[in-house]
Parts: structure tokens; sequence; C-alpha cells
């Protein structure tokens, strides 16, 4: 079925579970990246999955949103059988330079400093060159069902099963589940349905983000460049394109948008630096506000939160989709074999094991942007001196170096099955 054609009634593929009156093991309510890499993990698990979109456009595929994407998101990739139909798409990059405004020790991160297996530290990828091999591995599974454009109206949890209630070409229809997930997004609506409150703030920063084309090459190089408004990522892209990303105060973030193409270039410039020559601007800039928000559960009954819908964190460091990809990665891991083992995927006592794994480690990335963010976003003598001291000794002790790596692009923590080499 493609993604744009509409069931008259919903047919679902052979269903694995011994109760009557379940249409679908698995509904999975979001067709984002998170949403699809969840379903294309479970591909080969046996479950009966239902996934659900609202919107056939992503307002991220409009607004040509792009992302870091790790070394473990690659290698989960990878085991899913999608990295080969990824990767002439995006960009490599071989190294990383740390530095703090016009401070002149950068930290230079490189493939030598650790053992990747690969000549690249990480990746970019715009939205589209993930969503397409996603979209096309999801729609040709036997035992996924991927409805789009629909919409969840209600949900309507009981002992043994979830009712869902969604509306498809105008015409609503209950549909019987052993488990929901939620990958819609910040703004979840399975999340507030369900009652799960959130913890956080909005910080005082707006991020700026475009696509420029230097002069001369950006040598598969990703750039840090920490700044007293915030931080200023620069990300390598195909075809010697760049994605900025430019935090800021927010009226400071507003009046930047605000300006002529000309005097936007000329800002940018101050704090690109000229290692790349001069810039082209292409296409539109847009801004979005940042902000931190952890669930208090990532899970209930018969109810499991990824993605966005579970946190959110400071864009520094790209680590927010990352997450995200690593959270799908999780609960499949879990659920297939809790199906395996006979267990009843909703059980809650099945679905804490996810949130005992992944909220801890979401958390500890949080906390860590967060620092980031604060550390460095500010002109205060005392922690400039620190910071600055910080960059010094990670330059030059291995240990610290490699540490702080390592975390960025994803090799700490518990790994997935999918992301083991």
């Amino acid at each position: 079925m493609s993604l744009t054609q509409l069931p008259q009634t919903l047919t679902p593929p052979h269903t694995t579970t011994d109760k009557p009156g379940y249409d679908y093991d698995l509904v999975i309510v979001g067709g984002g990246i998170v949403g699809l890499t969840l379903a294309a993990a479970l591909k080969n698990s046996g479950l009966s999955i239902l996934l659900i979109e609202a919107r056939v456009t992503s307002a991220a595929v409009a607004k040509g949103q792009a992302y870091a994407v790790h070394m473990l998101s690659a290698r989960i990739f990878q085991g899913i059988g999608i990295w080969d139909k990824i990767l002439p798409n995006i960009a490599k990059y071989r190294q990383v330079f740390l530095s703090d405004a016009d401070y002149p020790d950068v930290v230079k991160f490189q493939t030598a400093d650790i053992d990747t297996q690969t000549p690249e530290l990480g990746y970019v990828a715009e939205h589209f060159a993930l969503l397409e091999p996603l979209q096309e591995l999801v729609k040709n599974c036997a035992n996924v069902t991927y409805l789009c454009p629909a919409e969840v109206v209600t949900t309507q949890n009981e002992k043994d099963i979830v009712n869902v209630n969604i509306k498809v070409d105008g015409e609503q229809q209950q549909i019987k589940t052993k488990l929901l997930v939620a990958a819609d997004g910040s703004r979840s609506k399975i999340r507030e349905a369900a009652g799960i409150k959130t913890k956080g703030w909005k910080y005082w920063q707006s991020c700026i983000v475009a696509f420029v084309r230097p002069e001369k090459s950006h040598n598969y190089t990703a750039y840090e460049k920490f700044w007293q408004s915030g931080p200023f990522a620069i990300l390598p892209l195909p075809g010697n394109r760049c994605r900025i990303v430019w935090t800021a105060p927010h009226e400071e973030a507003k009046a930047l948008c605000a300006l002529s193409d000309e005097e936007f270039l000329a800002e940018l410039t101050q704090r690109y630096g000229s290692q790349m020559g001069k810039l082209e601007l292409l296409g539109d800039r847009f801004i979005f506000q940042v902000q931190l928000m952890q669930s208090d559960r990532y899970v209930l009954p018969r109810l499991a939160l990824v993605g966005d819908a579970a946190h959110n964190c400071h864009p520094v460091g790209g680590q927010g989709l990352n997450l995200g990809i690593r959270d799908a990665a999780a609960l499949a891991e879990i659920i297939q074999t809790a199906h395996q083992n006979g267990a009843d995927i909703g059980k809650i006592e099945v679905l804490k094991q996810y949130e005992r794994w992944r909220k801890k480690e979401n958390l500890a990335i949080l906390g860590f942007t967060d620092l980031l963010d604060r550390v460095f976003s500010n002109n205060i003598l005392p922690v400039v001196v620190i910071r600055r001291l910080g960059l010094w000794l990670m330059q030059r002790v291995p240990m610290l170096k490699i540490f702080a790596l390592k975390l960025m692009i994803g090799l700490k923590g518990r790994t997935p099955e999918l992301g083991k080499m």
C-alpha cells in the first residue's frame, strides 16, 4: 500500500496474538523518523503493526531540516538494513572542531582518537535522506500497515487492550491493540491524553537554521563554536553546502532573521570565520525556540513514549534525534524479546524495562547539553577561566578527550543489539 493510498476499511496483516479481539499487536502514532525507525526495527518480529501519520508532508521536510547522525544511530540503521540506501545522500564528517569564541585553543576530535572502524566520526543528513528510505522499507514490510494521512481521535485503555479511534478519509474506525506507542512529537496528544506530566523549561534562546554554500571546501569538518549568546554549529552537507544552527537570545534571533540577506550574511561571516571564504545563503532562514523537557514517565500499562514525545534537549551537540533513534531501537528490542518469550508486550512489567534503560541515559544527555549551554553562554570571568581550562585539558588529556567524544557520538551507555557490530 502506498503512503497516500487509503483503504476503505483496515485489513490488518496476520495477527500473532492468541487472544481474540486484537486488530494489531502494536499501534505507533507518528510516522516521522523515530516512529518509522521503530516499525522498521520490528520488521522481522512477527508482530502486526499499524503506523499512523497525520501529515503527508512533514514540516521538517518543508523547512529542509538537517541533523547530525551519530555513530550509534548509523549502526542502528545498518542493523535495520537501510544504511546503504541512506549513505549516498548524506555527508560524512571526519573531524569536529570545538572552540570558545575567540579563544585560540581549539579542541580537535578526529577518527584517530577512537577505534570507530570507519573513517568517519559521524554524518549529516537532511530530513528527506532519512525519511524516504525508512518509508520505503516500512511500506514493503508484510507485517506493517502504514496509514497516511490519518489521525487518532481518542484512545481508551482497558485491562488487556487499547481502543484507538482513528479518522481515515473523514470516517472514524476503531482499532484494538495490545500496545500504543506515542512517537507524535514534543506536543504529543497521546502523552497529554494519558495524563503524563513533564518537567523542564524553555530557554532564553532561539535557534536560527539556514543552508549556506562557502567559497572553499568544508573539508568534511563539523564545527561547534561557543559564543556568549549561545552555541553556533556548522554541519557539512553534500554539494559543499553547510547547515548552520545559530543560537541567540530570542530578541537577537528575531532581529537577525529580520535582516536582509546581505546584512544577515555580514553578521553570519563574523561568527562563521574566514576559513571557508565568502558565503552564499541558500534558501530561507527559519527560527525555533529551544526547550528542555523530560516526561515524568516513559510508560504506562499498554503505552510507551519515544523520541520527542518523551524528551527534548538543547540542540548543542546535535543530540535530539539521535536520542529518539536509540529509544526506538531499545523499545523494539524489549518488546520483540518479550514477544518471543510469550509475554504480553503491553504489560507494565515489560515496558518498565524500556523506561529503566532509556530514561536515565536520556536524562544524562539532557543534563550534559544544558550544562554546556549554560557554562559557555555567558561572559562571567571565573566561568570563562574554568571552561577554557577545561578545553585546554581536553585537548591534552587523551582519556578526557576520548570520554567526551564517545559521549557525543553515542558510544557511552547501553548499546541496543541493532547497533552492535
